[in-house]
């Protein structure tokens, strides 16, 4: 214990690698990534079937808490490669600096000011203050939750499978919650379709891993609603009516299709339009044909993965506020008001700015990686913009075009998948320098609409 100490001790504060906190999250990601493949690589981890551009895939997929896959995981690795994705699809929701920081305060090493600086931008949180405390609650959050799932979900997968219904609880609780999207069957939960165990303690999970810690934390401690913070209210408020609408939408527009809800009784088609209303953000579970659907649906769920969940959780996307904050900017201007209000609270410029700018840069990975992948791969549009949007939302619902992408197009969605956990404003924030203007310059005018 002793030498381990040191050693991490010697690792977590050498200086001689000057980069700055965003630099250094993309480094630990990659390398975990490069890990997680070599060992999904080894024999002992698959049943023949899977080389290493496959196990370099799968790994991304479960670090990023994607779900995208080229193998049935159920039947192309063995226990202990499930068993190897599932931590890697633990490590990648919680947050690797998040399981650092557990790791360093079990080993009784101090979390240092440069290494809460890392912390802040794998949380995006805007202070150094409480980091470790809120690394706390979601560390106790992901236990009790992971956990009651596991046991409810036993008994569905115990009665159907024996003893080893235990592992498949236990996998895909932490594959929900996560909002990761692995499932050990071929077609995912289309089986239990009609199931109400499954149809409700799947999409809870991932509606309480996908809502955000600081919002859990947050209603646990005040359990008052005049009391809660504004992010707590817009994440309450936007992810109630993205629910509502998802469901109700994707239920009218698939009812009579004979490809998803056609064909299922009418208690079935009221459960299959819940799951899958909730399921684009950011889970990536689903239990009817998602190649099945309409043109319609399909645009309405990518629209679902784009958002995603919430700041500070497992989900992926720009995130439930920010569409809040643009849809109040937008209101805000035809208003012909300078400044955002919602609940009593005001929004303030860089909060907008930083918005814009998230929102930017999303629209422009995703178009750029649609566009990207149609030069190598010549399928249907549809399908392509699908798998591109799911794999920047970290949804992992897929239309089957992944599997028919060559090594260029799978290349390609790793990068757009990394991206999209790693976070593009981290990204930007690594490549962009802060600087004061030595010249003012006087302003002009522009013509907009």
């Amino acid at each position: 214990m002793k030498t381990l100490r040191r050693f991490m001790r010697k690792l977590w504060f050498d200086r001689s690698i000057n980069l700055p906190p965003p630099a250094i999250l993309v480094l630990f990601y990659i390398i975990f990534i490069i890990i997680g493949g070599l060992t999904l690589w080894l024999p002992i981890s698959h049943t023949g079937d899977i080389g290493f551009s496959e196990a370099i895939f799968t790994s991304t997929s479960a670090v990023t808490v994607t779900g995208l896959v080229l193998a049935d995981t159920g039947s192309a690795f063995t226990g202990f490669g499930q068993a190897v994705i599932a931590i890697l699809i633990q490590l990648g929701g919680l947050g690797l600096m998040t399981t650092a920081v557990l790791v360093l305060g079990a080993l009784g090493i101090q979390v240092g000011m440069p290494q809460r600086m890392i912390l802040r931008e794998e949380v995006n949180q805007t202070s150094l203050s409480n980091l470790t405390v809120l690394v706390r609650v979601i560390l106790v959050i992901a236990l009790v939750c992971q956990t009651t799932g596991a046991i409810l979900l036993a008994f569905v997968f115990i009665p159907q499978y024996g003893s080893s219904g235990i592992w498949q609880a236990v996998f895909h609780s932490i594959s929900a919650f996560n909002n990761a999207g692995f499932a050990l069957h071929p077609d995912s939960l289309s089986q239990w379709v009609g199931n109400p165990v499954i149809n409700i303690v799947i999409p809870l999970l991932f509606i309480f891993g996908g809502i955000g810690f600081i919002v859990l934390g947050d209603i646990y401690q005040k359990r008052n609603w005049t009391r809660l913070t504004l992010h707590t209210k817009l994440m309450l408020v936007g992810t109630l009516v993205l629910i509502l609408w998802g469901s109700i939408a994707f239920g009218l527009l698939e009812w009579s299709n004979p490809d998803t809800l056609g064909t299922l009784t009418t208690g079935e088609k009221l459960w299959a339009s819940w799951f899958q209303g909730v399921t684009p953000r950011t889970a990536g579970f689903n239990t009817i044909n998602t190649g099945g659907m309409h043109d319609s649906s399909t645009l309405l769920t990518m629209t679902l993965m784009v958002v995603g969940g919430g700041s500070t959780s497992t989900a992926g996307g720009i995130k439930v506020t920010t569409l809040a904050v643009l849809l109040l900017a937008t209101v805000a201007f035809f208003r012909r008001r300078t400044v955002l209000h919602a609940f009593g609270r005001s929004i303030g410029l860089e909060e907008v700015m930083k918005v814009m700018a998230l929102t930017t840069i999303s629209m422009l990975l995703v178009l750029t990686g649609i566009f990207i992948v149609s030069i190598s791969h010549d399928g249907d549009f549809m399908d392509l913009a699908f798998e591109v949007a799911s794999a920047f939302g970290t949804v992992g619902l897929s239309r089957g075009a992944t599997g028919e992408l060559d090594g260029f197009g799978r290349a390609v969605i790793i990068f757009v998948m990394f991206i999209g956990r790693v976070g593009p404003l981290a990204i930007g924030f690594f490549l962009a320098t802060r600087s004061v203007p030595r010249v003012k310059y006087p302003s002009g005018q522009i013509y907009l609409g």
